[in-house]
């Protein structure tokens, strides 16, 4: 009984955590959110619940974080807009006694820009991106739980103005005993700014609660996933001009019923995704963000706006997976990634 005390005392108190984030352009350090996997950027979130040994998962879920990930190696680039880009390594290392850890560097790189002062005189380029250093840890509690935490720094620069700061993740998971179930629960982005871009106005970082749950089915090769997001604040709802339905003989905007809007609430907490297992080596994967589709869509040209598709494929000692994910008309993100376990290259002990 003792085993499970500590689990249920972190998830208890991470859901009474203050709720004090907003989601959208009010955070600082959006690059936590930014999905570094194809695996998750191909089933529709920015984590997943599927015990399975991933060291690009582990990134995203520290309770995921075990002993059988000893050695493992992941890089991860993602071709995102214009000519912004970002990616991740993460390598894993067990310890006896002491646990499991894993440490990752990601970057964003957000471009080249022109400079110009007040009177609009030209003083060279420059670039923007932001650099974060993560420690993750995961300890197996016994056969079914397991706890994780990530240490974050993060430093960011544009031009001439710096910033920094600090944050904790904290994760509990739940795995059946053959693994074809899993439940995680995370409470992700607890920190601050520790120094500001300019002068002593500090922002927030965003903070989120999340659950997830994946389960593979006894009779086909095929697990869904089920993720709940930002469950600390429950209205997430946004109406740009770009996806508000329009009277065509008033001009005025067509209002929602409260059970539509109830329900528009809900399902922008929700995030659908699925994976098909080809064999030992091959997996398609495809995923639905509701919220994404209602925010980034054009009424007149949906398309496949809050979709997602992916492919991961073992080739020898490496695993490459490819993903794609439909933001808006204008543009998909490109993901790639490459995971091994340095293991099988050489003999190494813990």
């Amino acid at each position: 009984m003792k085993k499970i005390r500590l689990p249920v005392f972190i998830l208890f108190v991470v859901l009474y955590l203050p709720a004090i984030s907003q989601i959208g352009g009010n955070n600082v350090y959006q690059v936590y959110n930014l999905t570094p996997s194809p695996r998750i950027a191909a089933m529709g979130g920015d984590f997943l619940a599927i015990n399975d040994n991933d060291v690009l998962l582990a990134y995203a879920n520290p309770s995921l974080i075990n002993s059988e990930m000893h050695n493992h190696l992941g890089a991860s680039f993602v071709n995102y807009f214009a000519s912004t880009n970002y990616g991740l390594a993460t390598y894993s290392r067990t310890f006896n006694e002491i646990g499991s850890f894993a440490g990752s560097v990601k970057y964003i790189s957000y471009g080249e820009f022109d400079g110009a002062d007040v009177a609009g005189n030209r003083t060279g380029s420059f670039y923007a991106g932001e650099t974060a250093v993560n420690l993750g840890w995961g300890r197996q509690l016994d056969s079914s739980f397991s706890i994780g935490s990530n240490l974050k720094f993060i430093y960011a620069s544009n031009e001439g103005y710096t910033s920094y700061g600090l944050a904790v993740d904290v994760a509990g998971s739940y795995t059946n005993s053959d693994k074809s179930f899993t439940a995680s629960l995370i409470a992700k982005n607890i920190g601050r700014q520790l120094k500001a871009f300019e002068g002593g106005n500090q922002e927030p970082l965003p903070f989120e609660i999340q659950l997830g749950l994946s389960k593979r089915l006894k009779h086909l090769p095929f697990r869904y996933s089920i993720l709940l997001n930002h469950l600390q604040k429950w209205d997430l709802s946004y109406d740009s001009p770009g996806t508000q339905q329009v009277d065509p003989i008033s001009g005025e905007v067509i209002g929602k019923s409260e059970f539509e809007q109830i329900a528009d609430n809900f399902m922008r907490h929700v995030v659908f995704g699925g994976e098909l297992l080809i064999g030992k080596n091959i997996s398609l994967m495809a995923g639905y963000n509701y919220k994404r589709r209602q925010e980034m869509k054009i009424e007149s040209k949906t398309g496949m706006v809050g979709f997602s598709w992916g492919l991961g494929i073992k080739v020898s000692k490496f695993h490459i997976s490819y993903a794609r994910s439909a933001y808006h008309q204008a543009g998909s993100p490109n993901y790639i990634a490459i995971t091994t376990n340095l293991s099988d290259f050489f003999i190494t002990g813990n």
